[in-house]
């Protein structure tokens, strides 16, 4: 059913202003946001409809110019504002208004508010159907996350509950499942017999910016590994699902997260790594100490940079490591899964010299797919030189979020986490958090600007 309001808890916040407000403009723009769905800003700040209206009018200019002017206009237009305690009934009550239909209510808060307000929306006494929408991370460990899980169904069934991680909503990201299961020249060779090693790499020259008092509660590893790249995990590494529809979809996600095994504290000295930039330079722009970050607590000792290796324990991929790497402040954006072929048995040339791997790189922002493979030499048909097939992808239509707005909007949670699934990628990263906190593992240092703490 169509929702009546999207109501957005935070709406004067970075995430709604960066992400948000741009994606609705999009749906606006291509007529896929429905005509009849109002849209409701709640938050503290002390404003009326003109003023939010003109913040976000802003945004849009400065994160959305790409936008036409017109479908700016009309998002804007549409806009209420309800100024408020997010976690008070009785301001949910009022910015819902006397509609009687279902109601989407976007959580774009900071992660400590997401209880009260989800109790505060079940007090409200919203439309049977309503659905809502809880950003990552989706608590702090394994713990909050079933107390999280708990609260939400007590209140809402699961498939009204919207656990979102943009990065699904990535053409890259899901193009991985083009690749692997539309092609027989990849689904035969995708195990273990044939694959030595998988990285998942999300590298970023981007510093702090302005977020270290959230980021310095958070870290690289529960920011970035313990979400977003273990789902991009699930789609290189689960089975074949029987259709990518939410259940057989989310299912598969699942079991491969079940095979993913728990590290060890051995595993954890051995296999991970944590760091955090010094002051440096990034393309010449001076990038503070992450100590001297506003915001920032040092005795916190909170990670800039994570690697982290993984071992599926199923037949598919028994002994394959999957090396997942992720930073902020480094020389160069690095994001892409590169899937590293192992050698063939023997090489009838006469050389010395070995071409390499074949390497197959799914690289994200700009989207493009590249394949490093040996071919004869231009000189000595019986030497080998490294060549490389490379195919740009075309633009993705919608951005990650738009996608993920329109999902919701249309009440299909295919690209949206399970709860279980939420659950099981705690289980496999709060061993890790604990051994770090516990000094298990050193927190090296590496210069802002540099390529990290060591190779990947």
């Amino acid at each position: 059913m169509t929702p009546a309001l999207l109501l957005i808890l935070g709406a004067t916040g970075d995430l709604a202003g960066r992400y948000l407000m741009p994606a609705l403009g999009e749906l606006v723009e291509g007529g896929r946001f429905p005509a009849g769905t109002n849209i409701v800003g709640v938050a503290r700040d002390h404003w009326d409809d003109t003023r939010f209206k003109t913040h976000v009018s802003a945004r849009l200019e400065r994160h959305a110019p790409h936008l036409d002017a017109g479908a700016r206009r009309r998002l804007v237009e549409r806009l209420r504002f309800v100024a408020g305690d997010v976690a008070d009934p009785a301001t949910l009550r009022a910015a819902a208004g006397d509609r009687r239909g279902p109601v989407v209510a976007y959580l774009a808060l900071p992660p400590a508010v997401f209880a009260d307000a989800i109790t505060a929306l079940a007090a409200a006494g919203l439309a049977s159907g309503s659905r809502i929408v809880v950003e990552k991370p989706f608590g702090v460990d394994l713990e909050t996350a079933r107390d999280l899980n708990a609260l939400l169904h007590r209140h809402f069934a699961e498939p009204d509950v919207f656990r979102i991680d943009h990065f699904l909503g990535k053409q890259t990201v899901q193009n991985v499942l083009g690749l692997r299961f539309a092609n027989r020249l990849f689904e035969p060779l995708w195990c273990a017999t044939h694959i030595e090693r998988v990285d998942i790499v999300w590298d970023e020259t981007l510093a702090m910016e302005g977020r270290a008092g959230y980021y310095d509660h958070t870290g690289a590893l529960r920011d970035m590994v313990q979400n977003h790249l273990l789902q991009i995990l699930c789609l290189v590494a689960m089975e074949r699902p029987a259709g990518l529809g939410e259940r057989h979809f989310r299912d598969a996600k699942v079991d491969l997260l079940s095979a993913v095994r728990r590290p060890t504290v051995d595993d954890i000295t051995r296999d991970t790594v944590r760091a955090r930039y010094t002051a440096g330079a990034v393309a010449g722009r001076p990038v503070p100490d992450y100590r001297d970050e506003p915001g920032v607590d040092p005795a916190r000792n909170t990670e800039s940079f994570a690697e982290v290796t993984l071992f599926v324990g199923n037949d598919r991929w028994h002994g394959v490591p999957f090396h997942l790497r992720t930073g902020k402040a480094l020389a160069r954006d690095r994001r892409a899964v590169r899937v590293t072929f192992r050698p063939v048995e023997r090489l009838p040339f006469g050389q010395a010299d070995d071409p390499g791997p074949n390497v197959l790189t799914l690289a994200m922002d700009p989207d493009r797919v590249a394949a490093d493979i040996a071919l004869n030499g231009a000189g000595d048909p019986f030497c080998l030189d490294a060549a490389r097939w490379e195919l740009a992808l075309a633009d993705q239509e919608l951005s990650a979020y738009a996608r993920i707005l329109l999902d919701v909007v249309d009440g299909d949670a295919s690209l949206a986490i399970r709860g279980d699934e939420a659950e099981h990628c705690w289980h496999i990263i709060e061993p890790i958090v604990a051994a770090w906190d516990a000094g298990a593992v050193p927190l090296l240092g590496y210069t802002a600007g540099s390529d990290g703490p060591g190779p990947s």
